[in-house]
């Protein structure tokens, strides 16, 4: 494990210390599960602006499916005759 000082403003420094005493946890130990889930939320944030954009390329590609077989494979979810999925 590393140590890593850095400036934490006030503001943020009051509610660390709050919610260290509210959860029985140490600042160190919050401070690590928010950047956890910091650096998690950016790479689902960039895994999605990757899946949009290669979307966008399927239809420029002309990769496209009829907005009636969609809805038609949708409606059929579910039933005796579920249909396979329809491809472009």
């Amino acid at each position: 494990m590393t140590v890593t000082s850095f400036r934490l403003q006030n503001d943020l420094a009051e509610i660390l210390d709050q919610k260290a005493k509210e959860l029985d946890r140490s600042k160190a130990w919050i401070i690590n599960e928010a950047l956890r889930a910091y650096f998690q939320q950016q790479n689902l944030e960039k895994e999605r602006w990757l899946e949009t954009m290669d979307a966008l390329d399927s239809i420029k590609d002309g990769d496209l499916i009829e907005g009636d077989k969609v809805d038609d494979w949708l409606q059929s979810w579910g039933s005796e005759d579920e249909k396979a999925p329809p491809a472009p």
